[in-house]
């Protein structure tokens, strides 16, 4: 007895019944043990996973042959409707789009070109009182604020997203260029929104009427009611033309993947204006345009030997300063214009009749045809309300003072006043600058000051566009 207890007491423990040390005993182990006795257990098993590995792998593969099938469709010509085509255009992180009702019809789409000091805000008058017209006011002026202060050629890149956004009616990207924490943006928050006749009428707000021809009080459209982007949008949607004038797309060919989307029926108006009268409104409103002329500047190319256009005698004075940054910006402003000209000789095919170049001393001379001229280009009709404005405000008693206001002027005055202001040195340096540009759009060179204060003599010839 006593040997057969001292055996029970010695019998060894398998490892896996040994007690883990919390009280418990392993069973994984003995689990273990237990299906590998019982192979049938162990090919059962096998057969199921590989059942299911089979399966997911033809799912898989049939996905993958469904995926592949139809992005050779989508690129592929295909014969369907506009609107089909134009969806994949309109997809964003933001849903709304969904709930918008479907457009059927193709719309008129306009980019008005050009650059500071060229008459661009009476040019875009002449779109904002058509009835017909959704127009925006330098919308790209949010992007320069708040990415201040990159240079104006790296800023191209954002500008012209921001326009393939606002030409689909999306007013959302101003929401990107909004002060972090800052209330959201209103109809009354977008820059010149209270010069904006699309703005300040009907049914936005009941100071105006959109139909009514005339220039919008800013005072009276500041006590309109601030409308959320979203009913800006519903009523952009309503137009079948959309017209934007910017001076902060340097070179038509930023815009180029805009003009070769099949979505985007995009024109280009290009705006032009004598350098030499740009760079004197400029010295005229550099207070104004003390940033712009800044970043405009800094995209110069630092290796370039340049002129000063200061006399050697002359004494430098703060005035100096802000007159050089007014010039020096005329460097890359010209340069980019000769860019966009090479490009408008040539014409590649998605600029090919897609393309018109204004002179705004011929705007100023005959209003009425060149009025014509360009609401033909556009898809548009003037009538006699709209061509008496043009009239009206060209042909005013006097040149006006104040620079960025929109006023009736003798705008033919106006036009030549760098002829008599500008000093010969100032002059050669904008025409040294400017050289390419001026011949093709038949600016004609002046050699003496004599010559450019003779306001007997033309200084206009036939533009080569």
């Amino acid at each position: 007895m006593r040997g057969k207890q001292y055996n029970q007491q010695l019998k060894l423990t398998a490892p896996w019944e040994k007690d883990a040390g919390y009280g418990r005993k392993l069973k994984t182990y003995r689990n273990h043990t237990k299906i590998i006795a019982q192979p049938g257990i162990v090919m059962k098993v096998l057969r199921r996973k590989r059942i299911v590995l089979f399966m997911a792998y033809f799912l898989l593969l049939v996905l993958t042959m469904l995926n592949l099938a139809n992005y050779k469709w989508t690129k592929e010509p295909q014969q369907c409707n506009h609107q089909m085509r134009s969806t994949s255009h309109q997809s964003r992180s933001d849903i709304r789009f969904l709930y918008r009702p479907s457009l059927a019809r193709k719309r008129q789409l306009v980019y008005v070109l050009t650059t500071w000091r060229s008459g661009s805000s009476f040019f875009g008058e002449l779109f904002n009182q058509n009835p017909r017209v959704f127009f925006l006011y330098e919308p790209m002026w949010h992007i320069w604020q708040k990415l201040y202060p990159g240079d104006a050629v790296s800023l191209q890149g954002a500008a012209r997203d921001m326009l393939s956004s606002l030409y689909r009616c999306d007013l959302s990207v101003f929401q990107l260029y909004n002060s972090p924490g800052g209330k959201n943006f209103t109809s009354l928050g977008l820059f010149g929104a209270t010069l904006n006749k699309v703005v300040c009428s009907y049914p936005l707000c009941s100071a105006y009427r959109k139909e009514v021809v005339g220039m919008v009080d800013d005072k009276l459209c500041k006590k309109c009611p601030p409308q959320s982007l979203r009913l800006l949008e519903e009523e952009c949607l309503k137009y079948d033309t959309i017209v934007i004038k910017g001076v902060r797309i340097l070179d038509v060919n930023v815009l180029a993947p805009l003009m070769e989307d099949p979505s985007l029926d995009l024109k280009v108006i290009h705006l032009v204006r004598d350098p030499r009268a740009v760079a004197n409104s400029r010295i005229k409103s550099r207070h104004g345009l003390i940033r712009e002329n800044l970043q405009v500047v800094r995209s110069r190319d630092p290796k370039l030997r340049r002129v000063p256009f200061v006399d050697p005698g002359h004494k430098a004075n703060k005035k100096d300063g802000s007159d050089y940054h007014s010039i020096g910006a005329m460097e890359v402003i010209c340069d980019r214009t000769s860019r966009t000209l090479r490009s408008a000789l040539g014409a590649p095919p998605w600029l090919k009749g897609k393309y018109l170049a204004v002179r705004y001393e011929d705007l100023v001379e005959n209003p009425v045809k060149t009025l014509r001229s360009i609401y033909g280009f556009a898809n548009l009709t003037a009538n006699r309300a709209i061509e008496q404005f043009a009239l009206n405000m060209t042909s005013g008693p006097s040149s006006s003072s104040k620079p960025f206001i929109v006023s009736s002027r003798n705008a033919t005055q106006a036009a030549s006043a760098w002829r008599t202001v500008l000093s010969i040195q100032q002059i050669k340096q904008v025409e040294d600058y400017c050289h390419h540009a001026m011949a093709v759009l038949g600016y004609d060179r002046v050699r003496t000051a004599a010559e450019a204060k003779d306001l007997s003599r033309s200084l206009l010839s036939p533009s080569k566009l």
